[in-house]
C-alpha cells in the first residue's frame, strides 16, 4: 500500500488558501481547549492534523464545520470572513466533516442516512425513493463497498457504518473536506481504497483536512503536517522536512521508548487456560440462517498474547462474542476453561468464569458516558460489594481509585464525568472496568481504536504487564504493526474461517494477508506455523 501511495505525484498548493483559522480559541467551562490557534488549508492539498487526545483537534474541525458556533477568532473561506451559525450553512459554503464518533440514525436505511435532509423530493412533496436509491448505490460503487443500499445501518459492522459516513460525505459535493480519524475502524483493503478516493478528490481540486492518529498514514498521505498540543500549535511543516520521531516528540513531549520495545516471550508455562473447539456461530437473516463462524480451533496459554488477525467481516469479533455468550445467533462447538467444558449462555456467565471482554465500541457499548468514572469501574461489582442489600459508596470509590492509580487515567478525581474524558482516556476506563472483575482471560477488541500515540503506547504496556503477570490475552485488531507488535502467535481469519495461526518467529504482513485473502485456496486450512 505504502509504495502505491508514494508513487502519486505530490501537489503543490495554490497562491491562497481556501480556508484559514486565524487566532482562534475555545473554552468548555474555564477549560482552554485551543488557544489562538492557526491553520489553513489550500485547494488540493492533504493537510493532516496530528495530536494527543485532548490536544484540540476535533475542536478545530467542529468550528470550520460550523458543530460550535461560540468561539474567539475568525475563519476565512476564501479569503473572506466566514461564520457559520449551522452545519447546514459549512454545508453550502462547500465545508463537509467527518466525524471521529459516528451520527447515523441506526433504524434508517443506509441510503436515507446517507441523504438525510436533502432527500430527492417528486413535485417539491414526495421523497423519491427510486433516485435515493440509484444515487446512493453510486456513491457505494465509487467507494468499492459491496452494501445494500436499503439495508439499515444499525445492521452494520462499526468499519461499515464508517464507510456509509464517507459516503454521506462525498455525496455534499464538498471543495473542503475535513475527515477525523476515517480509518480507525477500516481493514487495509478498506484504508487503501479510500487513500485512492482522496488522491483523486484531492486531484480535483478539493482540499482535505485529515486527522489520524496513524502515523504511517499520515507519512504516507500528506502535502503537510499540523501538530497540536494541549490547545496550541506547535508547528506546521512540508512532509518533506518531518519524520516520524519528530512527530511523535512535537505531540507528546515525552519519551515512548519502553512501549516501543520488542515484545518478549510468553514467559509462563502450563497447559492451556482457553481452549476453543469446532467453535460455529450462525445468525438468523432474511434470507434465512448464514454461519459466519466455522470449525474454529485455538489455545491460549497462561501469559500468552494471542492475536487475532484478518479483513473487516471476517469473524474476528464474532469469535469473542461467541466466547463471551454476547453472539446474536446460534454458537456451536466447546469452549474449555483449565481443561473444563464451559456453559456460557451470556457475558454474565463469562464474567464468573473469569473472562473480561473489551468490546469495539467502547462508547455504546463499553462505558455509559453520561455516568463518572467510579459508577463505571465498579459497574460490574455493584453486587458483590452491596452491603445488606445497599450500594457500598466508600468500596466503589476504592474500585475506581486503584483504576484511576494503576492504569494512569488522567482525569480531576473518580467522579469526573466519563464522557469528558479523552478518548485514551475513556478506553482506560474501560479497561479498568474489566480488569476490576480480576479476570484470568481477557479478551480485547480493537483495543487502540481511535486514541493517540501516547494514550496507545500506554495501553501496550498495559497489555504486557497483563501478560508477564500470567494472563491469557486475546487481541483483535485491524492494524497490521500493532498485531505484529503485540502477539505471541496470531490465528488469521478468512470469510469465517480460520485459515492458520503463525507464530511470532513467522509472523509477517504479507503472510498475515496472503492467508486472509478471500479465495486464497486455503480457506478451510488449519495449518500452523
Amino acid at each position: 500500500m505504502q509504495e502505491e501511495v508514494n508513487q502519486l505525484p505530490s501537489r503543490a498548493p495554490t497562491s491562497s488558501p481556501v480556508l484559514e483559522a486565524v487566532g482562534v480559541s475555545k473554552t468548555f467551562g474555564g477549560i482552554v481547549a485551543l488557544d489562538h490557534v492557526n491553520f489553513d488549508l489550500f485547494a488540493g492539498e492533504i493537510h493532516s492534523v496530528m495530536g494527543e487526545n485532548g490536544a484540540g483537534k476535533s475542536t478545530l474541525m467542529k468550528i470550520l464545520a460550523g458543530v460550535y458556533t461560540d468561539y474567539s477568532g475568525s475563519v476565512m473561506i476564501d479569503q473572506s470572513p466566514a461564520r457559520f451559525g449551522t452545519v447546514r450553512d459549512a454545508e453550502v459554503a462547500g465545508v463537509a466533516i467527518i466525524h471521529q464518533e459516528l451520527n447515523l440514525v441506526p433504524e434508517l436505511s443506509i441510503a436515507d442516512n446517507i441523504f438525510l435532509g436533502r432527500e430527492p423530493l417528486i413535485a417539491g412533496l414526495f421523497v423519491n425513493r427510486r433516485k435515493s436509491l440509484n444515487a446512493a448505490r453510486r456513491l457505494l460503487s465509487r467507494l468499492g463497498i459491496d452494501l445494500d443500499p436499503e439495508a439499515r445501518v444499525s445492521s452494520l459492522r462499526i468499519g461499515e457504518q464508517q464507510l456509509v459516513e464517507i459516503a454521506k460525505a462525498l455525496s455534499l459535493d464538498a471543495r473542503i473536506l475535513i475527515m477525523d480519524e476515517p480509518t480507525s475502524a477500516l481493514s487495509p483493503n478498506e484504508c487503501k481504497r479510500l487513500f485512492a478516493i482522496m488522491h483523486q478528490l484531492a486531484s480535483e481540486g478539493v482540499g482535505i483536512i485529515y486527522i489520524s492518529h496513524r502515523i504511517d498514514e499520515v507519512m504516507q498521505l500528506s502535502d503537510r503536517v499540523s501538530v497540536l498540543r494541549d490547545g496550541r500549535h506547535v508547528w506546521t511543516r512540508p512532509k518533506s522536512q518531518i519524520d516520524e520521531h519528530r512527530v511523535i516528540a512535537a505531540m507528546v513531549g515525552r519519551n515512548l521508548n519502553r512501549a516501543e520495545s520488542s515484545r518478549h516471550e510468553a514467559t509462563a508455562t502450563g497447559g492451556a487456560v482457553l481452549s476453543v473447539r469446532n467453535l460455529s456461530l450462525s445468525v438468523a437473516t432474511r434470507r434465512g440462517w448464514k454461519q459466519v463462524l466455522s470449525s474454529i480451533d485455538f489455545d491460549v496459554a497462561p501469559g500468552e498474547i494471542l492475536g487475532i488477525g484478518g479483513l473487516l467481516g471476517a469473524g474476528r469479533t464474532e469469535i469473542l462474542q461467541a466466547i463471551t455468550g454476547a453472539s446474536n445467533g446460534e454458537v456451536g462447538g466447546e469452549i474449555l476453561i483449565n481443561g473444563q467444558p464451559a456453559a456460557i449462555r451470556s457475558p454474565a456467565d463469562a464474567r464468573r468464569l473469569g473472562i473480561a471482554f473489551v468490546t469495539e465500541d467502547r462508547k455504546t457499548q463499553g462505558l455509559h458516558l453520561h455516568d463518572t468514572i467510579t459508577d463505571n469501574v465498579a459497574l460490574p461489582l455493584v453486587s458483590r460489594l452491596a452491603r445488606f442489600g445497599l450500594r457500598n459508596f466508600g468500596a466503589e470509590a476504592a474500585v475506581a481509585a486503584t483504576a484511576i492509580r494503576t492504569l494512569g487515567i488522567r482525569a480531576s478525581g473518580i467522579e469526573q464525568v466519563t464522557a469528558t474524558l479523552s478518548g485514551g482516556n475513556q478506553q482506560k476506563v474501560v479497561i479498568g472496568k474489566c480488569l476490576a472483575t480480576m479476570p484470568h482471560i481477557l479478551l480485547l477488541d480493537e483495543p487502540t481504536r481511535g486514541i493517540d500515540v501516547g494514550a496507545k503506547s500506554e495501553i501496550y504496556d498495559l497489555v504486557f504487564r497483563l501478560a508477564e503477570a500470567g494472563m491469557s490475552i486475546v487481541v483483535v485488531s485491524s492494524e497490521m504493526p500493532e498485531l505484529l507488535h503485540l502477539s505471541d502467535r496470531i490465528l488469521v481469519m478468512s470469510e469465517g474461517h480460520q485459515t492458520g495461526i503463525l507464530n511470532r518467529a513467522m509472523a509477517t504482513e504479507e503472510r498475515i494477508m496472503h492467508l486472509a485473502a478471500p479465495r486464497s485456496g486455503i480457506r478451510h486450512g488449519k495449518a500452523s506455523t
